[in-house]
């Protein structure tokens, strides 16, 4: 396929060896994506160079994935000291509980760390509780939790944003009442039910998308639909592009977690074939200008 610039907005690594994530480091759990054990093992940059050997592939930004909560700057310490010395990733997004009261002080720590750029603080509620990561729903819209959001302004840190299309009304309340904090939309909405819940999940983007602050990475389409094709994941490419526009879409990889269901390859090449007779000037936009701009790379 085409050999058009990348740059990855939404990739993992882990080092088991050397860190502590209690969903890979303790027993496989249940999870939204179905059995992982296949990526319970380090997953170095090494690695994730290797994966991406055929892509054009710039630059990268990493995602929180689940390190040792007592110490999340721990994690962006340790991916800091992975760029200084291999040059990816260039960006950091970084977890934090929203809801403690010393947010603040959390954040300006993990803003000691040159890539650093946003926080993560996974939202999904589901009345499947392998698929839940909060303990109860509308947790955005209690006091202490806006306090902390808050803390994301004075600090001009973005915030991505993962959960599940019935929240979508909810946080575009969020987007409206923050309008000066950057949202990015993880993995297309994540709709992990099934195909007869695209129409909900479509309408859901629309509602999310009347906020001009969110954005949305394309990505994780593997996570609701295990076996995708190139054709089966187009609806969900070209009605996000259809929600927020070119201007607010980029795509990711969600490696090594997709890894579970295809290739590096697979998916940036079903990119590039969904894509193929759009102007050149929007190919950029989602493989490379978009995640550059709303991450400061």
């Amino acid at each position: 396929m085409d050999d058009i610039p990348f740059i990855d907005p939404h990739h993992h690594l882990w080092d088991l060896e050397e860190n502590y994530y209690p969903w890979l480091s303790d027993d496989v759990k249940p999870s939204a994506f179905g059995d992982y054990t296949a990526i319970v093992k380090s997953y170095r940059i090494e690695d994730y160079l290797d994966d991406a050997k055929n892509q054009n592939l710039f630059k990268s930004v990493h995602l929180d994935v689940g390190f040792d909560p007592k110490d999340p700057v721990g994690e962006t310490r340790w991916l800091q000291g992975v760029a200084d010395k291999h040059g990816f990733p260039h960006g950091i997004v970084g977890y934090a509980d929203l809801s403690k009261p010393d947010v603040g002080d959390l954040l300006d720590l993990h803003m000691e760390y040159a890539n650093f750029r946003g926080i993560r603080q996974s939202m999904n509620y589901h009345p499947d509780p392998a698929k839940t990561y909060q303990a109860r729903p509308e947790v955005s819209r209690t006091p202490e939790w806006r306090r902390g959001f808050r803390e994301l302004t004075k600090r001009r840190l973005s915030f991505d944003l993962q959960l599940y299309y019935p929240q979508m009304a909810e946080f575009l309340d969020l987007a409206r009442d923050f309008p000066d904090v950057q949202i990015i939309l993880n993995h297309t909405g994540m709709q992990v039910d099934g195909p007869e819940h695209f129409a909900a999940w479509r309408q859901g983007m629309q509602t999310l998308a009347q906020a001009p602050n969110v954005a949305c990475k394309i990505s994780g389409l593997g996570m609701g639909d295990l076996t995708w094709t190139t054709q089966s994941i187009r609806p969900y490419v070209e009605e996000a592009i259809a929600a927020f526009g070119v201007e607010r879409c980029m795509f990711a990889t969600n490696f090594p977690v997709d890894k579970l269901f295809s290739s590096f390859d697979a998916i940036l090449n079903a990119f590039k074939e969904i894509t193929k007779e759009c102007p050149q000037a929007e190919r950029m936009a989602l493989f490379h200008d978009n995640a550059e701009r709303f991450y400061r790379l």
